[in-house]
């Protein structure tokens, strides 16, 4: 695996998904802490889950408007090495997360339109860095992981004083097009390695990971 593109593969729900996509070469695995999404897991499922991740693998807790006490009892029960933050987060909220558990905080920012690139730089006084997603539509049920990507020419050549993932939607068919357009380094999926929601398939993750071998 190529060290200038890092892969985080979220939604993880088995123990063998942790091997397999360390096994893979991804660089941060992700753990999805949302009722609604068929990826949800307990915290002591997820705790089980991290103890099978080796060192290197970035341990990544997704929540979505997570209060203290959700947090405190996550950060108490699961090992884990960033926060991400996937809800209506407030640049405040994110400051207070970060001073609070003293975790790296990525803040997923959803995006459909150019209406929608202001808040990247809002967030990124704040975050230690930013999942660049599609945007969900509206009324949807899950803030991400719903397979979708965005027009990927509203961030061509941007360059942020943080680091980034591109999110959304991304498969082993369009991965080296979402790089190319976008020079990103860091690629976030979960939906595109699945046989079906909440499934994650090693093989699906291998051709993943090859395809993005290949475009660097």
């Amino acid at each position: 695996m190529s060290k200038n593109v890092a892969v985080k593969i979220c939604g993880l729900t088995q123990p063998s998904d942790v091997h397999a996509v360390a096994q893979a070469g991804a660089v941060y695995c992700g753990f999805v802490f949302f009722p609604k999404s068929p990826r949800n897991v307990s915290f002591q499922q997820a705790a089980a889950m991290a103890v099978e991740a080796p060192i290197g693998l970035a341990k990544v807790a997704l929540t979505v408007n997570a209060d203290d006490a959700f947090l405190d009892a996550l950060t108490a029960a699961v090992p884990l090495d960033m926060l991400q933050l996937h809800g209506n987060e407030t640049p405040a909220r994110v400051q207070e997360v970060k001073a609070r558990y003293g975790l790296p905080v990525m803040k997923a920012v959803g995006v459909a339109d150019a209406t929608d690139l202001p808040a990247l730089d809002d967030y990124m006084k704040v975050a230690d860095q930013i999942l660049v997603d599609a945007k969900p539509p509206k009324n949807a049920d899950l803030p991400g992981g719903n397979g979708l990507t965005f027009d990927w020419r509203l961030i061509a050549g941007r360059r942020w004083a943080v680091p980034w993932m591109l999110a959304g939607g991304l498969t082993a068919e369009n991965v080296a097009e979402a790089i190319r357009m976008t020079g990103a380094r860091q690629i976030d999926l979960s939906s595109g390695v699945e046989s079906r929601p909440g499934v994650k398939d090693a093989a699906m993750i291998d051709g993943f990971m090859a395809a993005v071998k290949g475009t660097v």
